[in-house]
């Protein structure tokens, strides 16, 4: 194969577009081969192979700067940059991050997982090259829907003022994750129409110069296209007409599905390990929906990710103006929530733990300050779900429990889930965030509250004494082994489910002084800034000795989730271990 022949950038100039061609098509081959054994995302990297290929072909990278936008389509320069092992061979799978990664390649500049990053990092490549007097050119590629996100269109804003070499690669597939949203991607549709001749042009209106390329996976019009603006004095965008999921039929006929997948089988596109059990994103979706039926006034809000709560196009369909995808923009999000919410509607936005992140000023200033009374869904925080150190759902405990106003919920099974979501769907005093629990659902095994207005009091699910046991939310479950463990071995504890992450049930916990040594609290995120530390904080003047689980503050990438709780003791004899030492 010519792939194999490939060690960097410089060997690639040396093909004919002919070569490059059949490269392209053994590049389709291999990715999709390590997609189906491995899973990552599909239809981005199926459709920037010719234009990764071309790239390499006409910029001299590293000394050239190429910056991903998100990088999940960044596989083809992998393979371009010596990195082409890590997708031959099964054993060599995780060699490579599935996002760029500086410590893997001088071609690599940023570790990137978030959208609509690329052009203000790539601007600042440009701008500190000018500031030392340099050359050399710096590309920004951005595309699935990464225009949609507001540091993106602050970026394209800025960039006419730069003066001088920058470009700005649009990789227009006619998708987001999902189909995109907002009246930008109108006006990328009309440019593809005309051949880029509109007078209506986004970039121009931006002060930018501009480029179209009809073919945007033909390898020869693409370098036509980056010869002409190689060395350019000036800001300027490429706008490339690219399929997304090209060369894999599947992937080209379902863009949604295809966007990223498990492990597959390349002939039907069966996952080979389906979920067969009924899950949280699941139940949400079909709850909500039900309950869209009954009243007209909730609605459900993605920023560009329905799939984050199974959100399908049938269900969007179904929901029809209930139903608000406001593109790749959880700012935007989080302040159209608090309009709704202060208007009369019952708005609902569901949203990835590692997503609404980028979204706190909007949920402090627009939504919080101004307690309007909208629902917050945190899918997927935990420790064991999202493992790339770009995508971590270990922060949003610290990040949320500590903003005013906000009711930040932990349900423990699927029943108090939802009695939680239907309760905070009709409370009106405040903004309430609720953590939906991971993996398949629980049922409940005791009574479920369903009024949660009287804020910040616990269940205690078991009365002992001596060590008491804050299990907060999908470390409940591990709370009752422990429990179980240090009843083997004489010790009765009480086991509390404190349902408030925000929140100190004062009372309780003056009554837990009074015969309990020990409190022991259990966190499924960071420790620091979380819910134990407000616990042992109340406990700081007394007798009674606090002892806190979670993870310790750091960046990890691609662990393994039971080795990373047995790193941080998040296991029961662990923490049972622990228990009995100390009351020793």
């Amino acid at each position: 194969m010519i792939i194999e022949s490939i060690a960097s950038p410089a060997d690639v100039k040396r093909l004919s577009v002919e070569e490059m061609e059949k490269m392209a098509v053994e590049i389709r081959t291999l990715l999709i081969e390590k997609l189906s054994r491995h899973g990552g995302h599909c239809g981005p990297n199926l459709g920037m192979v010719e234009a990764t290929i071309a790239m390499h072909y006409v910029f001299q990278s590293p000394q050239d700067k190429i910056v991903f936008d998100v990088s999940h389509q960044s596989y083809t320069h992998k393979m371009l940059t010596g990195r082409v092992g890590a997708f031959l061979k099964a054993e060599n799978d995780d060699d490579v991050s599935g996002y760029s990664e500086p410590s893997e390649s001088e071609h690599d500049h940023f570790i990137i997982g978030h959208t609509s990053t690329a052009v203000s990092l790539a601007g600042g490549l440009a701008k500190g090259r000018d500031l030392r007097g340099e050359r050399g050119n710096v590309i920004a590629v951005v595309g699935d829907g990464s225009l949609s996100g507001g540091e993106a269109l602050e970026g394209l804003d800025w960039a006419a003022e730069l003066g001088s070499n920058f470009i700005i690669v649009v990789n227009d597939n006619q998708m987001s994750i999902a189909e995109n949203h907002g009246g930008l991607y109108r006006n990328l549709e009309e440019l593809r129409r005309t051949n880029g001749t509109c007078p209506n042009n986004l970039f121009r209106a931006m002060g930018l110069d501009y480029v179209y390329v009809e073919r945007g996976n033909d390898i020869a019009a693409l370098i036509a296209a980056f010869q002409k603006v190689k060395d350019i004095d000036h800001p300027i965008v490429v706008h490339i007409n690219t399929l997304k999921g090209k060369g894999f039929a599947l992937a080209e006929k379902d863009k949604e599905r295809w966007h990223w997948s498990a492990p597959f089988d390349k002939e039907s596109g069966e996952l080979l390990h389906p979920c067969t059990v009924e899950t949280y994103d699941e139940l949400t979706a079909v709850h909500l929906l039900e309950l869209m039926g009954q009243d007209k006034g909730i609605c459900a809000i993605t920023a560009g990710t329905p799939g984050v709560w199974n959100w399908t196009p049938e269900r969007r369909k179904a929901a029809g103006r209930q139903f608000v995808d406001v593109g790749i923009a959880e700012e935007h999000a989080v302040a159209l929530a608090s309009g709704i919410a202060k208007a009369g509607g019952k708005p609902v936005f569901g949203v990835c733990s590692s997503f609404i992140q980028r979204a706190y000023d909007q949920l402090s200033q627009d939504l919080c300050i101004n307690d309007n009374p909208a629902t917050i869904l945190v899918m997927w925080g935990s420790l064991s779900t999202m493992t790339d150190v770009t995508h971590l759902c270990h922060f949003d405990i610290p990040l949320l429990s500590n903003i005013p106003n906000l009711v930040y919920l932990a349900p423990t099974n699927r029943e108090e889930y939802l009695a939680m979501l239907d309760w905070s769907i009709n409370y009106r005093e405040h903004p309430v965030a609720i953590r939906v629990p991971v993996g398949p659902t629980k049922a409940a095994t005791r009574p479920t509250a369903t009024d949660f207005s009287a804020l910040n009091r616990y269940e205690v699910v078991e009365q002992g004494r001596d060590v008491a046991i804050l299990a907060l939310g999908n470390f409940f479950s591990l709370g009752e082994r422990v429990c179980h463990l240090l009843k083997e071995q004489g010790v009765h504890a009480t086991l509390v489910n404190p349902r408030y992450i925000s929140g100190i049930d004062g009372d309780l916990l003056c009554r837990l002084s009074e015969d309990h040594r020990l409190v022991v609290t259990l966190e499924d995120g960071a420790l620091e800034g979380g819910f134990g530390e407000k616990i042992a904080r109340y406990y700081g003047a007394t007798a009674v000795r606090t002892l806190c689980y979670g993870a310790k503050k750091e960046f990890v990438d691609r662990y393994v989730p039971k080795d990373f709780l047995a790193a941080n003791r998040l296991v029961d004899t662990m923490i049972a271990e622990d228990i009995v030492g100390l009351l020793d």
